[in-house]
């Protein structure tokens, strides 16, 4: 188990977001580590220290002049014994006081008192987040060696507003704890590599657009598993419903165009893996107003041209990267098609699977269908020959693949 026998401290601050520090004991405790929760008093207004103890497995700590707790100077005790403090959520308060060196509670007393590695995961108000106050206070954090993971984009559950603020989801905490904890050498340490991820939407008129089954969950999935392994990634992103991974930079796009001009501006880099399920066509002409139903005419006609081909353009161009790794989503003719691609596009690795339907599961047996769906059967196809993988969840893929391209980056010669 990737957390065996390490200690976890806990923080949960105040904030709708604490819910949420169920599902990540829950989480870490899945991994081997030894969760020991803190709670503060305004967190224990959203979810019980009873609920919070039974998943923990172990005493919930949440008063600084408890007389049980503090007989022994509990705060120093928990403030060394830890492995790394997590703070999830880390609230503007708690974040402010840590940054001012304030100790009024139990958290900020620990925080204050510890010389452990210390990891936050903010959730407040976008208009909190974007405060000056709390940007310096993250700026003389992240100076004085904290570390964090998030805020996300989204909808926030108490105000209905949307906006940069909401909180990691559990498993990207717990990966920034991995990454944190994992002393080993990291092997894409110094390397800039650009990830496609998701489809693309062209418009047809303000309402209607040509899109795809993309989830993005392959290629956001790869980008999370190259930034563990060291890499300074870079993510372009169409139009999706999951979060931004954690430690990696992501733009966000919507058309086959922009996904192009995106990649272009980030090039020199090391390595290009292009998962993105780009739209082949668009429409000649977007209408400016949505186009009307009208009674006894048929359907509009759609006037199609061709969008740029982004991995041709980057497997051709005069900064190609060192190392340039396509997808081919196929419904037929799977190995033909991936092998033409390989030559066609001035790809290194084409990275190939089947994603024809067949009564709920696709043409590899896996349920629900590859886009959209958690797992994936893949075939790597090279000039070496073609490499088989097992059906694998859409993380153990995107793992797999990241020590792949570690190892041919590492063989490449300059």
């Amino acid at each position: 188990m990737t957390l065996s026998a390490r200690r976890i401290l806990l923080v949960i601050g105040g904030g709708i977001a604490a819910y949420k520090a169920l599902d990540l004991i829950r989480r870490l405790r899945e991994r081997g580590a030894a969760v020991r929760p803190v709670m503060t008093e305004a967190a224990q207004h959203f979810v019980t220290p009873l609920s919070v103890g039974a998943l923990a497995a172990d005493h919930v700590f949440t008063d600084l002049f408890d007389r049980q707790d503090e007989q022994d100077v509990g705060h120093i005790r928990l403030a060394r014994e830890a492995d790394v403090i997590l703070v999830a959520p880390a609230t503007a308060d708690l974040m402010g006081k840590l940054a001012n060196g304030l100790a009024d509670d139990l958290a900020s007393a620990i925080l204050l008192a510890s010389d452990r590695p210390v990891l936050m995961a903010p959730a407040m108000n976008p208009k909190m987040w974007a405060h000056p106050a709390t940007r310096r206070n993250r700026a003389t954090l992240e100076k004085d060696g904290v570390r964090f993971v998030g805020p996300g984009k989204g909808e926030m559950a108490e105000s209905g507003e949307a906006g940069e603020g909401r909180m990691a989801e559990p498993l990207e905490i717990v990966a920034a704890v991995e990454a944190l904890l994992d002393g080993r050498p990291k092997p894409l340490a110094g390397k800039k590599i650009i990830v496609t991820s998701g489809p693309t939407h062209e418009p047809i008129d303000p309402v209607r657009y040509i899109a795809n089954r993309s989830s993005g969950r392959q290629g956001h999935a790869i980008a999370a598993a190259l930034a563990r392994l060291g890499a300074d990634v870079r993510l372009v992103s169409g139009p999706v419903s999951i979060p931004d991974p954690a430690g990696v930079t992501t733009l966000h796009v919507e058309r086959a165009v922009e996904m192009r001009d995106a990649v272009e501006a980030l090039l020199p880099a090391d390595a290009a893996v292009f998962v993105a399920a780009v739209a082949d066509w668009r429409t000649a002409d977007e209408a400016g107003e949505k186009i009307k139903k009208l009674a006894g005419e048929g359907p509009p006609a759609l006037r199609m041209v061709e969008n740029p081909d982004i991995l041709a353009g980057v497997g051709h161009h005069a900064e190609r990267p060192r190392l340039v790794v396509g997808f081919a989503a196929e419904t037929q003719d799977l190995l033909k098609n991936a092998e033409a691609k390989l030559k066609k596009k001035g790809a290194d690795i084409i990275v190939a699977n089947d994603v024809s339907t067949d009564g709920g599961t696709d043409g590899t047996g896996i349920e629900g269908g590859v886009m959209g769906g958690a797992r994936n059967r893949v075939r790597i196809v090279s000039r070496a020959g073609v490499e088989e993988w097992p059906e694998l969840s859409k993380d153990e893929v995107a793992a797999r693949l990241a020590a792949l391209i570690a190892k041919k980056l590492e063989n490449i010669v300059v």
